[in-house]
């Protein structure tokens, strides 16, 4: 590990932004996206800084002096720290960094993390810290407390965090009474003119984690092609008798 991934929370402090363009731009966005507040000169508070500009080399020595921690777009040699790719689920935060080597990659894997991860697993994060006494009530020892977790988080548990939940604190309250969630999902994806390049992140994420997948004969490849390689799959346009896990059906615009 070359770097050490830390997560710095912002909330009301002032960060440093010197310098103009785009560059300086999406930085102070970012600051203001994590609760920061954006500071055009040096004042007291100020810990972290991003600087831009023809002399950047030239501040950061001198913001660095000062114990102030420097980042420059783009240079990470001279850098105290280093802005990651980051995949935003609300309080569940993903970053992925290569330590400078290739933003690209980064930004690839980042790509790939937005459409794995439901948009509402910040709220599944919310839940389960909500449900933290309610589990320590019910399952007093730290071993019960982990093996419950571990359950109905692992992949197909009740709480699979690749799979889409509408209602997370019913389901932790069902577990803890030891009843079982129901054993088969079924979700819709429609494929319009626009075949495989259409479909939405939503569309994508259910294609890659469905157990069955349920098409017409004339489903055009492009779209076979995104459905996880281990799932079953079936010609048809309803839910079988006795189907299992997490079923899709595909249908055609009409």
């Amino acid at each position: 590990m070359e770097t050490l991934p830390l997560l710095h929370r912002l909330k009301g402090e002032p960060v440093l932004v010197l310098g103009e363009g785009d560059m300086a731009d999406a930085k102070a966005r970012l600051v203001h996206e994590a609760g920061g507040t954006v500071v055009p000169a040096m004042q007291p508070g100020v810990r972290l800084a991003f600087v831009t500009g023809d002399d950047a080399a030239g501040q950061a020595a001198r913001l660095r002096e000062q114990g102030v921690l420097v980042n420059v777009p783009d240079q990470p040699a001279l850098s105290d720290f280093l802005v990651p790719a980051i995949v935003d689920r609300g309080s569940v935060t993903v970053a992925i960094g290569s330590s400078g080597q290739s933003a690209a990659l980064s930004k690839a894997l980042k790509e790939r993390l937005e459409w794995l991860l439901p948009a509402r697993l910040g709220e599944l994060a919310a839940a389960i810290r909500a449900a933290r006494d309610a589990v320590v009530s019910r399952l007093p020892a730290l071993e019960q407390r982990r093996e419950f977790w571990a359950a109905v988080l692992a992949p197909g548990g009740a709480l699979d965090p690749l799979t889409p939940h509408d209602d997370p604190a019913s389901t932790i309250t069902l577990a803890l009474a030891g009843g079982s969630p129901p054993t088969v999902s079924q979700h819709v994806v429609t494929v319009g003119k626009g075949g495989a390049d259409a479909l939405t992140l939503a569309d994508l994420r259910r294609l890659a984690q469905a157990d069955l997948v349920i098409h017409p004969a004339d489903l055009p490849s492009a779209v076979l092609a995104l459905v996880r390689r281990d799932a079953a799959r079936m010609v048809g346009d309803a839910l079988p008798a006795g189907a299992q896990g997490r079923v899709v059906v595909v249908r055609h615009q009409p």
